[in-house]
């Protein structure tokens, strides 16, 4: 079985909305507005690239990244990768020709026979909807969190707020950076 892994920039209550200066949030940005830069902060996203196999996103995040990843050379072992979006609305004449590989998957039960297949890690990036679904339907097994000493209010959430059964996580590596951000790897304990 695949390790689905959940990859965010969270901020200390939660929000995950716009860390990269996407439009319509209030915030945009701020994970470089807000809070000093220092590179040995970021060292697991270089981690990422070289242990994921392939990258899952909701529609969202597709639209957001398929324009600009595929060019960026901070991502190029993304581009080589299979990719697979979950969504119900997109369609392949919607997918961008120039980012390899890239499938559509139409419900989470896809996502679930997608984990059973032969390979290593799947990576999920942004896709807030599709983490607290995943999250919700118990397909995560793993989270890499990169806490921003931030409280931000409003905006969309890493975890849903879905009355469920106790989740219990295992920390299994966790580092702390000068600028207050918080390196924080978690298995979900089954």
């Amino acid at each position: 079985m695949r390790t689905l892994i959940s990859t965010a920039f969270v901020s200390l209550d939660g929000v995950v909305e716009a860390p990269g200066g996407e439009p319509g949030y209030r915030n945009s940005g701020w994970t470089f507005k807000d809070v000093e830069f220092l590179p040995e902060a970021y060292e697991l996203k270089g981690r990422e690239q070289k242990e994921a196999t392939a990258l899952l996103m909701g529609r969202v995040s597709y639209e957001a990244f398929s324009p600009v990843w595929p060019d960026m050379e901070e991502f190029a072992d993304y581009k080589v990768m299979p990719k697979y979006v979950v969504s119900t609305t997109l369609t392949e004449d919607d997918l961008v020709s120039n980012w390899n590989e890239t499938t559509i998957l139409r419900s989470l039960d896809e996502v679930a026979a997608l984990k059973e297949t032969e390979g290593g890690p799947i990576i999920v990036h942004g896709s807030a909807a599709l983490n607290r679904n995943l999250s919700d339907a118990g397909l995560i097994d793993r989270y890499h969190l990169l806490v921003f000493p931030l409280l931000l209010g409003a905006g969309k959430r890493l975890f849903s707020t879905t009355d469920k059964d106790t989740q219990k996580l295992k920390l299994v590596e966790h580092e702390v950076y000068a600028n207050g951000m918080q390196k924080q790897i978690f298995d979900v304990v089954r």
